[in-house]
Order: structure tokens, then C-alpha cells, then sequence
């Protein structure tokens, strides 16, 4: 794979710097020619950092899944309903929503590696309590603050990739990432189930604080600063605590761009305060509204059809712990699956454009190029779940309702990695809050809906329950056909808008 950086550079406002020895260099006077790279990172760099920020994000889903072939064994536990134990999961959402507003501001201001120790600091302390309850108050009480840890790690890893990656590349990065953090779906409930069965429930949450303790070394270890208002393009030098190990990225640049120039203080993206609220001016733009809405209602099911999996199937099938927990694979597999997939679409469809539009950016129809095929995501989604309603009513093999289950994922990943890129075209300098509101909009509505599956289940029955969401699912997809008529008008409006403030 060529470096997509290794050019040498000097613009007029940058000072010039060669490495030399264990320094960043001297300077050198260098006749501006070339334009300064997006990012300076490699793109195996970039893939790196793409690894680790996904393994990072993966933290909310492992605290959310491993947590599923336990429910019925906590509530026999803690003598609660299994209904109980499910409003656990709501206020995990709840709180996994709410989160990422206030994580995703600070990471737009003050840096995103600085708020990825913070929000995992949370986290371990979270699981060594959970580890340690004995209580149900406790438990919903400190799930909530585990959630609080670990949700916000999706925004800030997609405020990374927004950093580091440029329009033409970012549909495969993004899918990249949203397939690595969709692993613990398919292996948290396996690991959860197994640790449930032979060690007991509460070795799932020592495993968690385990597990992120070593990561977060790691993480401090390998990921610099790439906010662009304090890095840069990455070659800014921070001083301070946020220096390391961005100095060590430096120099392999300026090893493979002997002749490049570092960005000045003066040259970066001006810096903004910290806007608590600003996931709000993302969730109602005229410009992303509908589709949010749209991503909501499909994640909403999806997350019910997860939530009552394994319920249903040990109930039905009378399958144990563990052999709940190998059922899981197939929705995971699908889901990794569907991101990987999506993500190479979407690089391929904004290639097409880009040459049919010579590369003007401000003029292609952004909406059309990432939601055109958001009709065949909708449909294979709409299909599994009623497939999946009416195989566990009749008691059908449950090789079936599994099946399923890896074409949920497959669909509702195919979705999110989707609306997840658009986002951060649309908002480039306030991707986090940008996500950030995408995850408070799924997860409140999420949170909700998972409270409600079983109840509507037992009320209507499982066909006709998974039939009711189905028809919702259907309606939601007039909304992406709305946003697909109304975006070329709303895109102009917004231009306009635009060249009024310069101009002012």
C-alpha cells in the first residue's frame, strides 16, 4: 500500500523542520509549493490508530453483551424478575446516550486522548464495583456509572477518524472501525456465558476490569493527540502531557518527508469553548434530523430482537449459559460482516461521484452518495426480524431464528456505519458531538424499547409482537425518502448560509 503522504511540502505560514537525532530538528527555510497532507500518518499509521480506537469503542459493546447469558442467573441470584434485571440494560442505554454529550464536547475542545483515559478511569472503577455488588439498587445504580465509562468511547473514536482521514477514505475506515468494535457481539456473549457458568456472574465484570486495565496502558502508550484544533494535521508540537507519543509520529514523518514543513500555532483550526449542548445543534439540523430518527427506530428493533434472545431461546429451546452465549455468535458475525461490506460501498460510491463531479465536493449530492442504498439495508432488516417473530412463535429449528439473527446485524450495522459517515462529512470539526447525538437519539429510544419487548411480547405474542415492528420499521424508511427529496434543497440552503457569514 503506497503512503499517500510521503510528498515533501512548505506553505507560506508554516516553519520548516528536519529531523535530526532524538530532536524534532532545526529550522530550515523551504519554497512553498506543495499543500499541507490532510494527516501526516501513514496509512499503515492510520490503521493503527484505527485498531486502537476500535478496540477502545468495543468496551461499550463487551460491557453490554457479556452481560446478556447472565440475566436469568442474576435474577435468581438477587431474587428479582428477569424484568428487573432487564431494566438494567435500559438504564445502561439510558446513560450510554446521555454520556458521550458531555465526553464528546470535551473531546471536541480539549482533546480526544486525554478523554479516553478519563472515560476508561470510569469504567475500571465501575466494573470492580459491579464486581463486588450485592444488591439490585447497586447494580442499576453502578451499570449506569459503567455505561458512563465506556459509551462514549464510539464518539471519540469517531472523532479520531474525522481527524485523521479525508472524504475519499473515510466510508473504509469507518467501516473498519465499526466492524472491530462489533467483536464483542459475536464473542461477549460466548465469554460472558462460559464465565457465568463455571466462576459465576460477578467474574464477568472482573474479566472487564482486567481487560481494561491492560488496554488502557496500551492506549497511552500508542495513541496520540489528533484533535485538529490542538494537533493539527499531526504535526503540530504539542507541549505537555499531550506530546507523547505524537513526537514519536513526527519523526517518522519527517524520516519519510525530509523536507516537510510543521504546522504553527498560528495555522491550526481556532480553538472553541466546551459546548455541553452541542449535540443538540447536530440532532436538530434540518439537514440530519430524519435520518437519525431513521437509524433510531432500526437500532431500537435491533436491540430488542437482541435483548429478548436469549430469554426466548432458553425458554423455548432450553438451551443453558453457555450454549446462549454460542447463539450470539451468528448476530456479531453478521454484524461485522455488514459494516466491512458497507464500508467498502461507500468509499466505491463517492469515487464514482467524485470523478462525475471532478472532485468539487461542495457541489456533489452527499446525501445521494451515502444514502442511496439505504432501501436494501432497510428491507433485508424489515425480512430477518419478521422471519425471526414468527420461527420462535412456531417453535421452528432454532437454526432458523439464528440465521436471523446474522441478518439483523448484518443489516442494522450496515445502517449505522452509514448514517455514522455521514455524520462526520457533514460535521468534520464536531464529530464526537455529531456522533454523540446520533448515540443519544438510539440509545434513549433504544433504552425504551428494550424496557418494552418483553412486555409487548407477552401481550401480543412473538409473531405478531415482531410483525407490530416490522410495520414500524416499514413506515421509518419514508423518512430516508424524504431526506433524499429534500437534500439538494437543504444542501444549498446551508451554502448560502455559509457564504453569508464569511461574507459578513
Amino acid at each position: 500500500m503506497s503512503d499517500n503522504n510521503s510528498y515533501a511540502l512548505g506553505v507560506e505560514g508554516f516553519d520548516t523542520s528536519i529531523s535530526t537525532g532524538n530532536e524534532l530538528g532545526k529550522h530550515v527555510a523551504v519554497e512553498a509549493k506543495d499543500k499541507q497532507p490532510y494527516s501526516i500518518y501513514s496509512n499503515n499509521e492510520k490503521m493503527i490508530l484505527i485498531i486502537i480506537v476500535s478496540t477502545a469503542a468495543s468496551f461499550s459493546g463487551f460491557a453490554s453483551n457479556i452481560y446478556y447469558p447472565s440475566l436469568p442467573t442474576i435474577a435468581t441470584e438477587l431474587c428479582v424478575s428477569v424484568e428487573l434485571v432487564n431494566l438494567t440494560i435500559t438504564s445502561y442505554m439510558i446513560f450510554q446516550g446521555l454520556a458521550p454529550t458531555f465526553w464528546g464536547a470535551l473531546a471536541d475542545v480539549k482533546g480526544r486522548r486525554i478523554t479516553f483515559i478519563c472515560t476508561f478511569l470510569v469504567f475500571f472503577a465501575a466494573c470492580v464495583t459491579l464486581a463486588n455488588t450485592r444488591n439490585y439498587g447497586t447494580l442499576v445504580g453502578v451499570r449506569c456509572l459503567q455505561s458512563t465509562g465506556s459509551a462514549s468511547s464510539i464518539a471519540l473514536g469517531a472523532g479520531v477518524i474525522g481527524d485523521i482521514t479525508t472524504r475519499s477514505e473515510r466510508g473504509g475506515y469507518m467501516g473498519i472501525f465499526q466492524a472491530g468494535l462489533l467483536v464483542p457481539v459475536a464473542v461477549g456473549p460466548i465469554i460472558g456465558g462460559g464465565l457465568a457458568e463455571s466462576l459465576g456472574w460477578r467474574s464477568v465484570f472482573w474479566f472487564l476490569a482486567i481487560y481494561v486495565g491492560v488496554f488502557l496502558i496500551f492506549l497511552a502508550i500508542l495513541l496520540p493527540e489528533t484533535l485538529r484544533s490542538v494537533a493539527g494535521n499531526g504535526s503540530f508540537r504539542i507541549r505537555g502531557f499531550g506530546r507523547f507519543p505524537l513526537v514519536v509520529y513526527q519523526r517518522r514523518y519527517l524520516r519519510r518527508n525530509p523536507c516537510a514543513s510543521i504546522q504553527t500555532e498560528a495555522n491550526l483550526p481556532s480553538k472553541k469553548p466546551i459546548d455541553v449542548l452541542g449535540f443538540l445543534k447536530a440532532l436538530l439540523n434540518k439537514r440530519v434530523t430524519l435520518v437519525i430518527v431513521f437509524l433510531a427506530i432500526y437500532y431500537t428493533v435491533w436491540q430488542m430482537t437482541i435483548t429478548v434472545l436469549s430469554t426466548l431461546l432458553e425458554t423455548t429451546y432450553k438451551l443453558s449459559e453457555t450454549q446462549v452465549g454460542l447463539t450470539f455468535i451468528a448476530n456479531g458475525v453478521g454484524s461485522m460482516v455488514g459494516s466491512l461490506t458497507t464500508g467498502k460501498l461507500l468509499d466505491k460510491e463517492y469515487r464514482v461521484m467524485s470523478a462525475r463531479y471532478e472532485g468539487r465536493e461542495d457541489e456533489m449530492p452527499i446525501d445521494h452518495v451515502r444514502l442511496r442504498l439505504m432501501w436494501l439495508w432497510s428491507a433485508l432488516q424489515i425480512s430477518s426480524v419478521l422471519t425471526f417473530g414468527w420461527m420462535l412463535d412456531k417453535r421452528i429449528h432454532m437454526a432458523v431464528p439464528i440465521i436471523c439473527t446474522f441478518l439483523t446485524g448484518w443489516a442494522a450495522m450496515a445502517i449505522q456505519s452509514t448514517v455514522s459517515t455521514y455524520m462526520v462529512d457533514l460535521f468534520p470539526d464536531g464529530s464526537a458531538s455529531a456522533s454523540a447525538a446520533v448515540n443519544l437519539a438510539r440509545c434513549l429510544l433504544g433504552a425504551g424499547g428494550t424496557a418494552a419487548a418483553m412486555p409487548i411480547l407477552n401481550g401480543i405474542g412473538i409473531g405478531w409482537g415482531f410483525t407490530m415492528l416490522s410495520a414500524i420499521m416499514f413506515a421509518a424508511l419514508g423518512l430516508i425518502i424524504l431526506q433524499l427529496h429534500l437534500g439538494r434543497k437543504l444542501r444549498l440552503q446551508y451554502q448560502q448560509n455559509r457564504a453569508h457569514v464569511m461574507e459578513g
